[in-house]
């Protein structure tokens, strides 16, 4: 859902801002709503030959974990441009081969998209450039340890971990898998 154009920005944060609006109820009378405005975002599945890059992070006041390698979008940045972005500061990662894989708006009550690209093909052309609280580990793991480790308590990153346990469940697994390689 987007916020409506009536809506006033009630507050704003550095990630989250939020805003309020006058909804008419079914019944006549008015309430009102609220919803949570943040930058998009974007994850990268890096491949290089027939391998999946992932990120093993550290980052201060959360246990270590696996992930996709990824960011948010600078005001007014395309989700693809932050996709090369993202995978060449954490990585330094370059690919000319770039597919949007999904889109996922993840809660009703938030303005946000999260846009899930392939980096197919992917070389190494600098040295990473990690924020300060950041500390990133690159990870080479064939597919089927891929998807282990995306079902595993460790790995961040929610809406894949359903899709990857949909795709089981209705044996297209193998369908991703060509996917991600092309």
């Amino acid at each position: 859902m987007k916020i409506p154009l009536n809506a006033k920005k009630v507050f704003d944060g550095i990630i989250f801002d939020v805003y309020q609006w006058e909804q008419e109820m079914f019944n006549g009378t008015k309430e009102t709503f609220e919803m949570l405005k943040r930058p998009n975002t974007i994850e990268v599945i890096a491949t290089e030959g027939n391998k999946i890059l992932l990120s093993k992070q550290s980052q201060p006041n959360k246990a270590d974990f696996y992930s996709l390698f990824g960011g948010r979008a600078e005001e007014g940045e395309e989700p693809l441009v932050t996709a090369k972005r993202e995978l060449l500061e954490e990585s330094g990662l370059k690919s000319d081969d770039w597919e949007l894989l999904k889109t996922y708006t993840p809660m009703h009550k938030i303005d946000w998209n999260i846009y899930m690209y392939v980096a197919r093909n992917c070389t190494k052309t600098s040295e990473q450039k990690l924020d300060a609280g950041e500390k990133i580990e690159i990870i080479k793991c064939t597919f089927d340890e891929f998807i282990k480790i995306v079902e595993s308590d460790n790995y961040w990153g929610n809406d894949l971990v359903l899709d990857v346990l949909r795709m089981k469940q209705s044996n297209k697994l193998e369908e991703f898998r060509k996917k991600i390689f092309g």
